[in-house]
C-alpha cells in the first residue's frame, strides 16, 4: 500500500460546513457544500493525525483504489490542515454525500415495522456486490453493520468506513485479530477462534435479520 498523503491546505476556503452528521472510525463526519456550487453536497471526515496515521493512510489508499465501484462511497480527495506546534495535524477526507442515511437510519424510520421483502433483497444484493468487489481485490471489510451501509437519495447502496479493513495479502496471519463492532460479530470471532471469510455470512445475515 502506498504511503502517499494528501497535499497540505485549509479546506475552509473551499467548502462550507452545514452540519455534523455522525462519527466514523477516527473522527467526526460533517455535511458540507462547495463554495462554488451550493447544490454540490459532500461529506467531510475530520481526523487527527496522531497514532493512527498509518491506518488512515491505508484507508485513503483503499478509497482511492476502490471507490469507483457503484457500491463503494466515492472518494473525491483530502486535505492536511496544519495545527499549531504541540497539536496533531488534521486530515479532512472529502467523500460522496449519501443523503438518505444508513440502513440503521432507515429501520428507525419504520418505527417497528418490517421492510418489504424486495427492499431487503435489494440491500442484500448490493452489499454483497460491494463485498465481492473488495474480495476480488484482496480486501476484507471487518466492520459490516447497518451504520456502514449508506443509501443515496436515488436509493443506491454504498459501503463506507474502511478504518478496520484488512488487506488480505498483507495481513493473512493477522486476520484472527479482534477488530470490529461486537454486536455485529460472529460468535467464533468474539471467542477469538479462527476468523474465516465465512463470518461475512453472519454479519450480512444479521443485517437482514434486523431489517425483517
Amino acid at each position: 500500500v502506498s504511503s502517499e498523503m494528501p497535499v497540505s491546505g485549509d479546506p475552509a476556503g473551499i467548502f462550507e460546513l452545514i452540519e455534523v452528521v455522525g462519527n466514523g472510525t477516527y473522527g467526526q463526519v460533517y455535511k458540507v457544500c462547495a463554495d462554488h456550487c451550493s447544490s454540490c453536497l459532500f461529506i467531510f471526515s475530520k481526523f487527527k493525525l496522531g497514532d493512527e496515521e498509518d491506518e488512515i493512510k491505508l484507508e485513503i489508499n483503499m478509497l482511492k483504489t476502490h471507490s469507483h465501484h457503484r457500491n463503494i462511497a466515492t472518494y473525491y480527495g483530502a486535505f492536511v490542515k496544519k495545527s499549531p506546534a504541540g497539536q496533531d495535524d488534521q486530515l479532512w477526507l472529502v467523500m460522496e454525500f449519501c443523503g438518505a442515511g444508513s440502513v440503521t437510519d432507515l429501520l428507525k424510520k419504520t418505527k417497528g415495522s418490517c421492510l418489504k421483502e424486495d427492499w431487503i433483497a435489494y440491500i442484500c444484493r448490493e452489499v454483497l456486490r460491494g463485498l465481492l468487489h473488495l474480495h476480488s481485490h484482496h480486501v476484507i471489510h471487518r466492520d459490516i453493520k447497518g451504520q456502514n451501509v449508506l443509501l443515496t437519495e436515488n436509493a443506491e447502496i454504498k459501503l463506507v468506513d474502511f478504518g478496520v479493513s484488512a488487506q488480505l495479502d498483507r495481513t493473512i496471519g493477522r486476520r484472527n485479530t479482534f477488530i470490529g463492532t461486537p454486536y455485529w460479530m460472529a460468535p467464533e470471532v468474539i471467542a477469538c477462534d479462527e476468523n474465516p471469510d465465512s463470518t461475512y455470512d453472519y454479519r450480512v445475515s444479521r443485517l437482514l435479520y434486523i431489517s425483517e
